[in-house]
């Protein structure tokens, strides 16, 4: 999925796309069965995932989809810094943001491309750029 943006999101266990640039691991855990060697990739931001707690209560069941988006964008809030890292690491080549869950619609990868996105908006304005 390609975010307005260029920020897009990705699971793991599909193979790279064609000029995907600057591509992130948030999920908490090391996803199941890929070598830390076989996964291209440019940072591992298990900080910016979920706390252990909320993926837990989550466990991807998607009637909890609004109160968990919710919850973890809540986290998020605390994580600023490590969030514009993100945007000014990639710089002017797309962001990916990788996932390891099954359900390309209910994953924190969802909720944190909507985050990113908010906070690129709301810098681009702030410095007066488009």
């Amino acid at each position: 999925m390609l975010s307005p943006l260029g920020i897009r999101i990705r699971r793991v266990y599909d193979p790279p796309g064609a000029n995907e640039g600057y591509r992130i691991l948030v999920d908490r855990v090391w996803p199941r069965g890929i070598s830390k060697e076989k996964l291209p990739m440019e940072a591992w931001k298990k900080e910016l995932a979920p706390s252990s707690e909320l993926r837990k209560w989550f466990g991807h069941d998607p009637s909890r989809w609004e109160e968990f988006s919710r919850r973890y964008r809540r986290e998020l809030t605390s994580h600023a810094d490590g969030l514009r890292e993100c945007l000014r690491a990639a710089g002017s080549q797309p962001l990916t943001l990788l996932y390891g869950a099954r359900d390309k619609e209910h994953n924190q990868a969802v909720v944190l491309q909507e985050v990113l996105e908010e906070l690129a908006k709301s810098e681009r304005n702030a410095t007066g750029s488009r």
